[in-house]
């Protein structure tokens, strides 16, 4: 089986280093010598990330984000949410996971994360639930995610089991 968290990291860093490349590409009229040092943090991330060091590179594309804030970059990007930062990892790794995933693993996947959103849809247009039902809800989806992005299906259906428990208790249908 894959290492498909690594596959998510290194993802994270092919996005920064594209948005990163991209902003310093770009003539935006700011600070030359403000942006030779971030090209030059890039680069070393870059190298960090090919030798085999991706937790330095992770560390150096953190310091390019405080660098820019520090010199007052307008249009220097800034560091995504955690959300986003997912979302746009989950972009940048599908190809790959594509490549080592076996095709009876991604249709799986995909079906379980079918049920899921047809579930979740449901629950979150059903009336008269209270705080802490929509609290599970969100936490249940939250880990049936983290599993789906981890290719654990066990987990993911275990996740799916329970959210469609609460779904029969609220009167949705799952």
């Amino acid at each position: 089986m894959p290492d498909v968290y690594k596959i998510m990291l290194d993802a994270e860093l092919s996005k920064a280093f594209d948005v990163w490349s991209g902003y310093l590409d770009a003539r935006t009229g700011e600070d030359p010598q403000a942006r030779a040092r971030l090209r030059a943090i890039l680069q070393s991330a870059r190298e960090a990330a090919a030798e085999g060091d991706p937790a330095s590179a992770r560390a150096l594309v953190a310091e390019m984000y405080d660098a820019a804030r520090e010199a007052g970059l307008p249009w220097a990007p800034v560091p995504p949410d955690p959300c986003t930062a997912d979302r746009q990892a989950h972009d940048y790794a599908k190809d790959d996971l594509r490549e080592v995933l076996p095709v009876y693993l991604r249709e799986e996947l995909d079906s379980i994360a079918i049920y899921l959103s047809v579930t979740g849809r449901r629950l979150r247009a059903a009336p008269g639930l209270d705080t802490a039902t929509r609290r599970d809800i969100l936490y249940i989806r939250a880990r049936a995610s983290m599993a789906l992005d981890l290719a654990h299906p066990t987990a993911a259906r275990r996740e799916l089991e329970r959210l469609e428990a609460i779904a029969r208790r609220c009167g949705v249908e799952p």
